[in-house]
C-alpha cells in the first residue's frame, strides 16, 4: 500500500491529472485507510509542491496543475468519508471583494489550502463587505482570505475589517489578504493578520495563524 500511496503523491506532483483518478481508485478498492490516502498521499504532495514553487523550481502553471490532479483525487475521496471522519486542519473563509471580478489567483489559493488539509468555503467574487461579515459571522472560521487584483478594490478589505471590528468578531478570525497590488505593508495598515504573496505562502500562513 505504501508503493501506491508513493505512486499517488507523485503523480500529482508531477501535474498527471489524467492518472490520478484510476490510482486513487486502486487505493480504494485495496481497502487503503482513507485519512492516510489523503495525509501521506495528496498533503504531502502538495507541501512538495509548495515547497518547489517557494524556491523558483516551478511556476504558477506547473503548481495549478498538481492543484487540479490533488482535487480530482481529492474529490473521489470525500464523499467516501463518514461525517466527521476527516481530520480538518481548520476553516478559512475566501473572497474576491466586491468591485473585483478576477478569481484565478483566490481559486489557486483555494485549491492549495483544500490540498493541505483545510475545509475551505469560497464566497466568489465582488463579495460585498455585508456578506463577507454575515457569512463569517455564520460560518466562524478560523482564518478569513480576502483578495483584490485592483487598486480601486483594495479599500473594500479595510472597510470588511473595520465593520469585523463594530460586528465585535474581528478577535474570533484572523485575516489574510493578497493580491498583485497588496503588500505586506498595506496588510499593517489596514490591520490584517498577514499578508500572502502567493498561494504556497497563502498554506504556511494559515497553518500558523491556526497553530498559535
Amino acid at each position: 500500500m505504501d508503493k501506491l500511496l508513493e505512486e499517488i503523491k507523485n503523480a500529482v506532483i508531477d501535474g498527471r491529472h489524467s492518472e490520478i483518478e484510476a490510482l486513487v481508485e486502486a487505493a480504494i478498492k485495496r481497502q487503503a485507510d482513507l485519512n492516510e490516502l489523503i495525509n501521506k498521499a495528496l498533503i504531502a504532495a502538495m507541501d512538495v509542491v509548495g515547497g518547489r514553487f517557494s524556491k523558483s523550481e516551478i511556476f504558477v502553471p506547473e503548481m495549478l496543475v498538481a492543484a487540479v490532479t490533488m482535487k480530482k483525487g481529492l474529490d473521489m475521496i470525500k464523499p467516501l468519508l463518514q461525517e466527521g471522519q476527516e481530520q480538518s486542519k481548520g476553516k478559512i473563509v475566501l473572497c474576491t471583494v466586491r468591485g473585483d471580478l478576477h478569481d484565478i489567483g483566490k481559486n489557486l489559493v483555494a485549491m492549495m489550502l483544500e490540498g493541505a488539509g483545510f475545509e475551505v468555503i469560497d464566497l466568489g467574487v465582488d463579495v460585498t463587505v455585508e456578506n463577507v461579515i454575515d457569512k463569517v459571522a455564520d460560518i466562524q472560521p478560523q482564518v478569513l482570505g480576502m483578495s483584490a487584483l485592483l487598486t480601486t478594490t483594495m479599500p473594500e478589505m479595510e472597510n470588511v475589517i473595520h465593520v469585523l471590528q463594530a460586528r465585535g468578531i474581528r478577535e474570533k478570525v484572523k485575516v489574510i489578504i493578497g493580491g498583485a497590488p497588496v503588500d505586506a505593508e498595506f496588510a499593517e495598515k489596514i490591520g490584517a493578520d498577514a499578508y500572502g504573496k502567493d498561494a504556497a505562502e497563502a498554506v504556511t500562513i494559515a497553518r500558523s495563524l491556526i497553530n498559535k
